[in-house]
């Protein structure tokens, strides 16, 4: 599929409403685990996952947490510049490419709703966590969930898309091919 819109094409920025679903869902669940929940202790829901208020002040599993505030504002660039990157190309996408739209849009919101926690609270909220026999995943929320399956869908779009334009260099390929006319004598 077409990775960049023509002149007059619409956009695909019609699918930021699902960032924005991304964004309330997330502040809301975490303000639910604000109130409800008590810091670091756990709640089971199921024998493989709780529900954990804990805060996060570095990055994915908890990359530079230790650290002594800097990485707060190192995040908060990195999800400034890459919501900035993210809003961009959907614009120059065509509004057709659905499978490419949600996945930016999944992680776009994701992004946004943990920089609002990192500039309000100067932490992330997590709370979903999710273990094995004494082995736990770092804990996570709604927002990581969105920039995880927006990923994995990036992931496929692009090997998609490689598969697709090699399918469509080889019918180009076989159809400019001349065909051996060998008839009658």
């Amino acid at each position: 599929m077409n990775q960049e819109r023509k002149a007059g094409e619409p956009s695909a920025l019609i699918w930021l409403w699902l960032t924005v679903f991304v964004i309330a869902f997330d502040l809301i669940t975490k303000q639910l685990a604000e109130n409800y929940l008590s810091y670091g202790q756990p709640v089971p829901i199921l024998p493989v996952f709780d529900l954990t208020l804990l805060y996060n002040p570095g990055a994915a599993f908890s990359f530079l947490a230790g650290e002594d505030g800097w990485q707060r504002w190192f995040f908060t660039a990195i999800a400034v510049g890459v919501s900035i990157m993210l809003i961009s190309w959907l614009y120059k996408l065509p509004r057709e490419n659905k499978w490419l739209a949600v996945a930016l849009t999944l992680i776009l919101g994701g992004a946004l709703g943990n920089l609002f926690d990192r500039l309000v609270y100067g932490h992330v909220i997590d709370f979903i966590s999710v273990h094995w026999e004494g082995s736990y995943f770092p804990a996570f929320n709604i927002a990581d969930s969105a920039i995880t399956i927006g990923a994995i869908m990036l992931g496929l779009d692009v090997v998609f898309e490689a598969r697709r334009e090699k399918a469509a260099a080889k019918i180009e390929q076989e159809s400019s091919t001349p065909i051996k006319n060998e008839g009658k004598k």
